[in-house]
């Protein structure tokens, strides 16, 4: 299964690069087919040169200028028009995912899940470091909120971090964010639309360059537009666009992985299976 790494990237000219190869690095030894594409929004300070450079030696890697208007959301829908994997990952510019981590959901795509979700928070904080305190709090709170609504079991909706089939990028169309909402519409679609997932736990660490580009103040409402129209439309759209052979308002597994496990065999014996209303997986 050939991997896409879509990474959008904003004025990361000083991460960019170790984010890259520490990437292609981690992929490489694990023996993974894939391409990094880095989509530049339009950033002032080199970082698209930074990666031709890196194409320069390595024809996996590859630099794009997005083909739509600045913002978060629409750069990881550019990278999401131009991939050619079998699968894509979605990560960030600053190096603060972990590239262990991506070939572990690489992993749980192979063992037969249609997306490959973290959690930065099974077993507490541990995993996480440099968090700012006050987002942290209303990471909770929020990812708290979407939990009780679609009760999905998942507790880390809004990371951006994920990984899906070709699949499931063609059943979640047509995304309509096109900011940083789009790391809930996404997963919440998937869900939604009858795709199966696997849960492992992650690691995530604060940025060491540059700054972030999340601005809470403009994002709130942005953020529950996405997650109230993902809600009307499990409640009230009766299956219209879930994927072919689902039935709607059945069950699903959702399964907790720990990590490194390969086998639905080794998933069962030691992960923590939950049973959630929604459409009917084809997968454990």
């Amino acid at each position: 299964m050939k991997l896409s790494v879509v990474i959008p990237a904003r004025n990361e000219a000083g991460s960019i690069a170790a984010c890259v190869e520490s990437i292609t690095a981690a992929l490489s030894e694990a023996g993974i087919d894939h391409e990094i594409l880095v989509i530049d929004d339009a950033s002032v300070d080199g970082t698209s040169a930074v990666v031709n450079q890196l194409a320069e030696s390595n024809d996996r890697i590859h630099c794009h200028r997005s083909h739509y208007s600045r913002g978060f959301g629409l750069t990881v829908r550019a990278g999401l028009d131009l991939y050619r994997g079998d699968a894509v990952a979605i990560m960030m510019a600053d190096g603060s995912d972990d590239p262990a981590d991506l070939v572990r959901y690489h992993r749980v795509l192979e063992d037969g899940f249609d997306c490959a979700f973290g959690s930065r928070f099974i077993g507490g904080l541990g995993r996480v470091r440099d968090y700012p305190q006050f987002k942290l709090i209303l990471n909770r709170l929020f990812n708290w909120g979407i939990r009780a609504l679609f009760r999905h079991g998942y507790d880390d909706t809004t990371n951006a971090f994920k990984a899906y089939r070709r699949e499931v990028i063609e059943t979640v169309q047509p995304l309509l964010a096109n900011q940083f909402n789009l790391t809930v519409e996404m997963p919440l679609k998937a869900i939604v639309r009858g795709h199966s997932y696997g849960v492992i736990p992650i690691s995530w660490h604060g940025r060491s360059q540059g700054t972030s580009k999340l601005d809470l103040r403009e994002m709130g409402s942005r953020y529950l537009f996405i997650v109230l129209y993902v809600l009307l439309e499990r409640y009230m759209s009766r299956g219209d666009y879930l994927r072919p052979g689902t039935e709607p308002e059945s069950k699903r597994h959702v399964v907790r992985l720990r990590p490194g496990l390969r086998s639905r065999g080794e998933a069962a014996e030691g992960s923590i299976p939950r049973r959630r209303r929604g459409a009917d997986s084809q997968h454990p």
